[in-house]
């Protein structure tokens, strides 16, 4: 659709691509009022790169943002662009900034839609700033995600409340959630929610190894009635068969009803608790104060509670420290076994 730019103002642009992540919104409206701080004009492009290809794009204002930060998902939508794939999409979202007089894009979603931005900036001559908005929190170059907070809390909300059930029948649970190929949601709801097992591939080395001691250890605890529920929280993608094939292992080995529940996109909707929000707002701002600093081709990102600009370029390699920070926080779950 057709807008009318404002003469001798530069124009900034915004897309959510990807997996939704609370927390977006808060992004958004953090980019609009400091790029129009900024004496920028400021577009959103819908459903990402598509919108981007297809010019489709809303006006964003000061009205525009008022009294999004508190709400789930992205007002500006998302999606998985395939036409990114190819470089004739690619070239086509080149063309679109260019015929829309587009100064900067601000991309606001995880690995897959930073490799979208590269290759964009091959053709495009604008400045190119990503920020790290995705649940799973495996982003390398930042400590944090938006999104993974909230992610947290809701998979934590869950969990608990399968564990009363699991009180109540004397069951074993096996609960999967989200992450990826990372396990940081699993190993910090299994912790704070006081899971017997937390399952994330980060901490096996042998899968079949792991699946043995793991079997035996529950046995084990099922012998001496301890603990009265048993809740195993897994990662997605951490074993090579299901959660629902690893309930029915349990089951067999130990004689102990055994249940598995996925929870699924319920991690990615609700409310951003107030660390995604404040996260979110620092790098909006950040964002900015980047392409008013000429910078492009970056992510900002936040490491060691401080403001980083990280190479886009590196942000798809794996994320080394993270790995090592799940495989330290083992050290706070307890095998309670007796």
């Amino acid at each position: 659709m057709d807008k009318i730019v404002i003469a001798d103002k530069p124009i900034l642009a915004i897309i959510t691509s990807g997996g939704d992540a609370p927390g977006m919104n808060a992004a958004i409206r953090a980019v609009t009022l400091k790029a129009i701080q900024n004496g920028y004009q400021v577009f959103g492009f819908i459903a990402g790169f598509h919108g981007i290809i297809e010019k489709d794009y809303i006006d964003l204002t000061l009205k525009t943002v008022d009294n999004i930060i508190h709400k789930g998902g992205t007002v500006l939508k998302t999606a998985r662009c395939k036409a990114m794939y190819q470089s004739a999409g690619v070239a086509q979202a080149a063309q679109s900034l260019n015929d829309l007089s587009i100064n900067a894009l601000v991309v606001i979603g995880g690995d897959g839609s930073f490799k979208g931005a590269q290759a964009l900036g091959q053709q495009w001559q604008g400045q190119l700033i990503g920020i790290p908005g995705t649940i799973d929190n495996d982003i390398n170059g930042t400590d944090q995600t938006i999104g993974f907070w909230t992610a947290i809390d809701t998979a934590l909300d869950c969990i608990d409340k399968i564990r009363d059930t699991a009180d109540a029948f004397d069951r074993i649970f096996v609960i999967e959630v989200m992450g990826r190929d990372c396990g940081f949601i699993a190993m910090e709801s299994g912790i704070a929610s006081g899971a017997q097992q937390i399952i994330c591939h980060e901490l096996i080395e042998n899968e079949s190894e792991f699946i043995s001691q793991l079997l035996e250890s529950i046995k084990d605890a099922t012998k001496h009635n301890y603990p009265q529920s048993y809740v195993i929280v897994v990662a997605e993608n951490a074993l090579s068969f299901s959660t629902a094939e690893l309930a029915k292992k349990i089951s067999a080995h130990t004689g102990v009803d055994t249940q598995s529940a996925i929870l699924g996109y319920v991690q990615r909707g609700g409310a951003p608790v107030a660390m995604d929000r404040v996260l979110a707002t620092q790098l909006g701002i950040s964002a900015v104060d980047a392409i008013c600093a000429n910078k492009t081709d970056i992510m900002v990102g936040m490491k060691k509670s401080e403001i980083i600009y990280f190479s886009l370029a590196e942000t798809n390699q794996k994320n080394i420290s993270n790995q090592a920070l799940i495989k330290r926080l083992e050290q706070f779950s307890f095998n309670l076994t007796i």
